[in-house]
């Protein structure tokens, strides 16, 4: 046998042999699970999805962050059949459809419809507006909501008392089904407690105040995102001097940047050291939509982790 073809042969059977090339990506493929549990609300099952990212079954030693996302209102159902409605908007969109690399174990659950059943757009919505994960490639991202009115500097409300802390039915009502979600994927997961995080959007944005004024011990940083924080939950959240970063959209018809400010002031007043409030003046209520589209909010979540 001639030596260059020896040779060549040798590396052909090196090749064969070996499970992955040289500078081959060698990581898992991200997973997203739908895990039972049974509702404190009505002891009925239902179902919420973990998402794990790329590169969890491939490095068993590390431990991931965690984000746990609350959706809007939008989003709500009876936790089976639903529950895919909850891909629609947020981390998990990105992460999955958008096939995103976020670093991150991501907690969804899915609010129940309580008395929301009638609400137009729940009512009219149908799959066909379920997000898609495609074999190849990602889709197209859903234009933004019309916004024919003016930017405007408006005024902000500066006396809450007589404004209801929370919107009717909302995350509030979940609470003890979100701390045995929680502790369960921690059990069951290779996770970091110390870099556990929380965000929603809209009516989840409100939950994200609600559970981190109730819970602030648990969290290392928050983002509530068009959702307003009333006064009276900031006094814990200050106490725990807990990372916030609060979105709002300056021409949001649905949730008015009016009423984000003096909860903020408030959360600074108590002496919390972290406090970042940005306004997208140019975007209605689904400034959700560029928020977790950017890498930036998933940077500043994973700078911060509880001591």
């Amino acid at each position: 046998m001639k030596k260059p073809v020896f040779l060549a042969m040798l590396i052909i059977g090196w090749l064969a042999g070996c499970s992955h090339l040289p500078g081959e990506n060698n990581s898992s493929t991200e997973q997203l699970l739908r895990l039972p549990y049974v509702s404190s609300i009505d002891q009925l099952k239902r179902d919420y999805f973990v998402y794990l990212p790329r590169g969890y079954e491939t490095q068993p030693d590390k431990k991931w962050p965690i984000i746990l996302f609350l959706h809007g209102n939008g989003e709500r159902g009876n936790g089976l059949d639903e529950l895919d409605y909850v891909i629609s908007h947020g981390p998990l969109y990105e992460a999955w459809i958008q096939k995103k690399d976020l670093p991150f174990i991501i907690i969804s659950p899915q609010l129940h419809m309580f008395t929301m059943g009638k609400v137009p757009y729940i009512a009219n919505r149908t799959r066909a507006k379920i997000p898609l994960r495609l074999a190849e490639g990602v889709p197209a991202y859903e234009p933004f909501f019309a916004t024919p009115q003016l930017m405007e500097a408006g005024e902000d409300i500066k006396d809450m008392s007589a404004v209801a802390p929370l919107l009717p039915m909302g995350w509030e009502q979940v609470e003890q089904d979100l701390l045995s979600i929680i502790t369960n994927v921690q059990k069951k997961y290779r996770t970091d407690s110390s870099r556990l995080y929380l965000t929603g959007l809209s009516y989840g944005g409100f939950g994200t105040w609600f559970m981190a004024s109730k819970h602030p011990e648990l969290f290392a940083a928050v983002v509530p995102v068009v959702g307003w924080g009333h006064p009276d939950l900031m006094a814990p959240i200050a106490k725990a001097n807990l990372p916030v970063w609060v979105f709002a959209g300056g021409r949001d018809t649905a949730v008015q940047k009016k009423f984000f400010y003096a909860g903020i002031n408030k959360l600074e007043e108590l002496g919390d050291s972290e406090i970042l409030f940005t306004v997208h003046e140019d975007m209605g209520h689904d400034a959700w939509k560029r928020i977790y589209a950017s890498k930036d909010i998933y940077d500043w979540l994973l700078a911060h982790q509880k001591k």
